[in-house]
């Protein structure tokens, strides 16, 4: 034999003989671990009790001698369910610095395994073969919670009796949910057109570095939710323990969003509320002001949130008027003066988009397609009216004019956000029935969406069916209804700025300027 071949084979059994003794030691910890467990009072269901023929020393029969030893007048006490755990941890440490758990070799044979498993049984298909290799991990679901806190929070509404409570903190907890769902889905807008690469940013015209992120909507949106959450609590802790005063509550948390939203200091995001407010004051101000994307974005968020304005107009009332010191709430809501006000409220919006459609038909050109644009507004606002005099007058006529304008206008709406929005209903389209570029894969999506567009621009039958319900189930079905309404801007808006997004892209719109990598040096 060559002394190379002589010193490959005492290497090999060197190297054997070290694995059988970390095997050996691996072993030894292992059975001294889960003796000192056994002791303890730990058992181990399907392990022999014996090894090499010999009793364990931690096994039952030491466990009953340690027992049969013990003074027979104490008797010994049972294990806490922590010892158990401690002992478990312990067990667990020992384990993973046991050689056959950090062993290379162990890896080495779990990657044969998988190679094996892959080649005969999922054709090499590593993705699939991990579905049954990997440990299944119990999916903990919170359905069961969510209902039954929606049941009780529901039975708190509904045991009251009081409708006068309900019509107060209805208006001012709705209005922050409303704000809040809204926020939230501009979040899941955000997150989305990250992940798509649409330049959103460039589209609405912010900058990159001030821009709100996904992760900063969220928060917002958590944040606001908890803070009406808690409000509603303790207003209703205060409410049954009969302070004095209680509702004026929601008036101290209306004080307190009003004054985060105005407040001057570099805090709570103010490049991006100082940019809401100046896009607000461009929307009430539309014909004096060059109608920018986030301009005519943000005011078609409004068409959306009617509900969330006549929450407002109630607000004020009742709060400015000082009525929440004798409880008229009555007066913010039968007064005649009111509803002319809230029909008014339920007209701006679209107002003010119609007058944003004008000043875009003056200044591109003369752009037919912007009053074609402004049509459709105007249409919703005589649906508006329509609906406004059947409620004032719930007559047969009426109701057919409620169905005639109120279908007119939808059928406005749907053409408009599938071919103009949306540029879907395409003939000649390699997409059937969509358009030639499509940034989602999968093109269901797309009719999907269409589908469920439709059916939530449907919901002003409601206002017709006339379902006869109780006071408090009538709020909540307004605050579902205004919900899903939202839910459908939300929906809206992702295919909106893709639409956008492509045009910039096929016109080569995807920059405003070039950077020279020169650095410019003042002058005097």
């Amino acid at each position: 034999m060559s002394p190379s071949s002589s010193s490959m084979a005492c290497f090999a059994d060197g190297s054997l003989e070290l694995q059988q003794a970390q095997v050996s030691e691996g072993a030894a910890v292992a059975d001294e671990v889960m003796a000192a467990l056994e002791r303890n009072g730990v058992s181990f269901v399907g392990l022999a009790g014996k090894k090499d023929g010999k009793p364990r020393a931690g096994g039952a029969q030491g466990v009953g001698g340690a027992r049969e030893r013990a003074p027979q007048g104490r008797r010994r006490p049972r294990r806490g369910v922590s010892e158990q755990q401690r002992a478990t941890d312990l067990f667990s440490e020992k384990v993973k610095r046991s050689p056959f758990s950090s062993s290379d070799k162990v890896l080495q044979l779990a990657d044969e395994v998988e190679c094996i498993f892959m080649k005969h049984f999922t054709g090499n298909d590593r993705k699939v073969a991990m579905k049954y290799l990997k440990p299944q991990q119990p999916r903990n679901t919170h359905m069961i919670t969510f209902l039954v806190c929606s049941r009780a929070l529901f039975g708190i509404f509904t045991s009251t009796g009081n409708s006068a409570y309900m019509e107060i903190v209805y208006h001012v907890f709705s209005m922050f949910a409303l704000i809040s769902l809204h926020i939230f889905l501009y979040g899941c807008n955000l997150f989305m057109w990250k992940n798509t690469r649409i330049n959103h940013n460039f589209i609405f015209d912010f900058s990159s570095n001030t821009a709100l992120t996904h992760r900063d909507a969220f928060l917002m949106s958590a944040s606001i939710m908890c803070t009406v959450v808690a409000a509603l609590v303790i207003n209703l802790f205060l409410k049954n323990a009969g302070v004095a005063y209680a509702n004026a509550l929601p008036g101290a948390l209306l004080l307190l969003s009003t004054g985060v939203l105005f407040c001057p200091f570099d805090i709570f995001y103010r490049s991006t509320r100082y940019c809401f407010m100046r896009v607000m004051r461009n929307i009430i101000f539309s014909p004096f002001y060059k109608v920018l994307m986030a301009d005519f974005f943000m005011a078609d968020q409004l068409t959306s949130q009617i509900p969330l304005l006549r929450h407002m107009e109630f607000t004020a009332c009742y709060f400015m008027a000082g009525s929440f010191r004798t409880h008229p709430y009555e007066t913010c809501t039968s007064g005649q003066q009111y509803k002319h006000l809230a029909y008014v409220i339920s007209f701006l919006p679209y107002f003010w988009r119609a007058l944003q459609c004008l000043r875009r038909y003056l200044e591109e050109g003369h752009d037919i397609n912007q009053l074609a644009n402004a049509g459709k507004y105007v249409s919703a606002m005589v649906a508006a009216a329509v609906r406004f005099k059947y409620a004032a007058t719930p007559t047969p006529f009426w109701v057919w004019m409620v169905i005639i304008s109120s279908s007119g206008a939808t059928i406005y709406q749907l053409y408009w956000d599938f071919v103009k929005d949306w540029g879907f209903l395409n003939p000649k389209s390699k997409n059937r029935w969509l358009r030639n570029e499509l940034i989602l894969k999968n093109k269901s999506i797309y009719y999907v969406s269409m589908m469920l567009n439709l059916a939530l621009r449907l919901a002003w039958t409601e206002s017709v069916m006339k379902i006869h319900i109780g006071k408090v189930e009538s709020r909540l079905l307004d605050f579902s209804l205004a919900s899903l309404e939202i839910i459908r801007r939300g929906h809206w808006n992702f295919y909106r700025l893709e639409n956008e997004h492509l045009n910039n892209v096929g016109k080569f719109r995807a920059v405003k300027t070039v950077p020279l990598p020169f650095r410019e040096l003042e002058t005097d």
